[in-house]
């Protein structure tokens, strides 16, 4: 989809908030030694996936070592091992792992995007670079016109989806959709928004999220679908 193509060479070249890009940047010139003599990516995150999906995935940012490293969202850490991992298994992509740009990943009716496209430090944008940054995930929204259920990794990804979701034009219901494990919020006869814990591993390490429970948002996802 050429509009998508054109949209992901402007996240790319994204300089709006001059904390991330110094962060980004400064990450890549002192990586851990596990990484050193690797070139990272250290530019911002387009969305990745099918233009036809009708399964979108929002999470909150990309990892310093991940997705800044890699070029690629949620690739290259423990998060993502759980992400690709799940969506392989119920048929949203060819393989479970997702190490670099070129490991022949594809994903199948399933696009993933971010609330912020740059790695931030201390996994934490401001209010401001949410801000700056929300308009890719509007147009994103406008461009990706077969989505029925979107899956928000996150309370942060679920705010900002929904924030997202307004400002392309459409009416959240009332009461305000809530975030919690495993909820389903009907925002239009044909989407969904379901919301999960975000595999980090601070969530899975403590057991807040199990494998269990994140294989269930998706198998609720593609019941949805079907």
């Amino acid at each position: 989809m050429a509009d998508l193509r054109q949209l992901s060479r402007s996240v790319i070249q994204c300089q709006k908030c001059p904390r991330l890009v110094r962060w980004r940047e400064q990450v890549a010139k002192e990586p851990p030694r596990r990484y050193h003599g690797e070139m990272y990516w250290a530019k911002p995150l387009p969305g990745f996936g099918d233009p036809k999906a009708r399964l979108l995935i929002v999470g909150l940012a990309p990892a310093a070592h991940g997705g800044n490293r890699t070029g690629r969202i949620f690739t290259g850490d423990r998060s993502g091992d759980w992400l690709y991992g799940t969506l392989h298994l119920f048929g949203f992509s060819n393989q479970p792992t997702s190490v670099h740009c070129d490991d022949g990943l594809e994903l199948r009716d399933c696009y993933i995007t971010a609330a912020v496209r740059c790695a931030p430090p201390a996994n934490k944008p401001s209010r401001t670079e949410f801000e700056r940054c929300r308009p890719y995930l509007v147009e994103e929204l406008r461009l990706l016109k077969h989505v029925r259920v979107v899956v928000a990794l996150g309370k942060i990804a679920f705010d900002s989806f929904l924030k997202a979701y307004q400002e392309n034009g459409s009416t959240i219901p009332k009461p305000r959709p809530q975030f919690r494990h495993g909820g389903v919020a009907r925002l239009a006869e044909d989407l969904t928004l379901v919301a999960s814990y975000h595999p980090s591993q601070q969530n899975t390490f403590t057991g807040k999220l199990t494998k269990k429970m994140f294989d269930e948002i998706f198998e609720k996802a593609r019941g949805l679908i079907r």
